[in-house]
């Protein structure tokens, strides 16, 4: 694993005592602070700690990601909610070009779509709970996706261009994607939800990659089920690789951000995994946490500068 690090904390402000106590627990437990800066961005504002290596010469790689498990934690308390410290690998943050994948729902854009949908069936309550209960890893996906779209048989094609029209992008996303595309960076989408959705959204951000779900459609109405392979958590992991190999970027410059258990896998496979706002389960696996409303977060996570 990457040897070397960077802590990077961040939070709506930041108070001289909170970093202090960031400090503290990064020489409490071995590292140096070779350099630190401070960066404004717009509704929040960021510490840059440059560490030394996190592994001693010898170290295993369980070793080294055991240690740096313990040390997220102390950061994780030291913040008491106030603020956030992530861990980064070098490997990201210092490479010339990154790959950035990211779930839709509750993520790239502030709703799920699947529940906006609903609304027009009458059945918001009843797919919001099956929503909630599989984001939080209770059900399996595939399984509550085909459950949830059935509720939409009947439902003409023309409410995917109102609710397409009711998509609210997350605050902080469109300057996340326009700076990061700027640097030369890659920029994918990936989803759960559905195609019809995601398509024109993909066009507006100029994103370079973008799968969701195809809502079967016959005669001009939702059938209410969807075509092809099921775009689950594994599928997602899947896309990262493929599509990072596309693009000629190794995984040690690969950031996957998400909300729910559908991304964990994904979040997995990079190297830095990034919870958005998430469920418990998913703050829990994930190597750094925005608990901000701003995704733009990420920027200050992967190194990302004004072009």
């Amino acid at each position: 694993m990457p040897s070397t690090f960077t802590a990077v904390s961040y939070g709506q402000t930041l108070s001289p005592a909170v970093m202090e106590k960031v400090r503290t627990v990064l020489t409490d437990h071995g590292y140096t602070i070779a350099s630190e800066r401070g960066e404004h961005h717009p509704g929040f504002e960021a510490v840059v700690l440059e560490l030394g290596s996190l592994a001693p010469s010898g170290t295993t790689d369980a070793q080294a990601a055991a240690r740096l498990a313990r040390l997220r934690k102390a950061l994780t308390e030291a913040g008491a909610g106030e603020v956030s410290t992530a861990v980064v690998p070098d490997s990201l943050r210092h490479a010339a070009r990154k790959f950035i994948i990211m779930d839709v729902d509750s993520t790239l854009i502030q709703q799920e779509v699947i529940e906006l949908l609903a609304a027009h069936a009458g059945a918001e309550a009843e797919v919001a709970k099956v929503t909630a209960a599989a984001m939080r890893g209770e059900l399996d996906f595939a399984e509550s996706l085909h459950h949830r779209v059935a509720t939409l048989a009947g439902l003409p094609e023309s409410v995917l261009a109102e609710v397409g029209a009711k998509v609210k992008l997350s605050v902080g996303a469109e300057r996340f994607v326009a700076q990061a595309k700027a640097a030369g960076h890659v920029v994918a989408a990936v989803s759960g939800g559905f195609s019809q959705i995601l398509a024109p959204l993909a066009e507006r951000l100029g994103l370079d990659f973008a799968l969701a779900n195809d809502l079967e459609i016959i005669d001009g109405h939702l059938t209410g089920k969807v075509s092809g392979a099921v775009v689950d958590r594994a599928s997602k992991a899947v896309q990262l690789q493929t599509w990072s190999a596309e693009s000629g970027i190794r995984q040690g410059a690969t950031m996957a951000i998400g909300d729910g258990a559908n991304d964990l896998d994904m979040m997995a496979a990079a190297a830095l995994g990034v919870a958005f706002n998430a469920k418990p389960a998913v703050r829990e696996a994930a190597d750094a946490q925005i608990n901000l409303p701003n995704l733009d977060v990420a920027l200050a996570l992967a190194n990302i500068q004004d072009a």
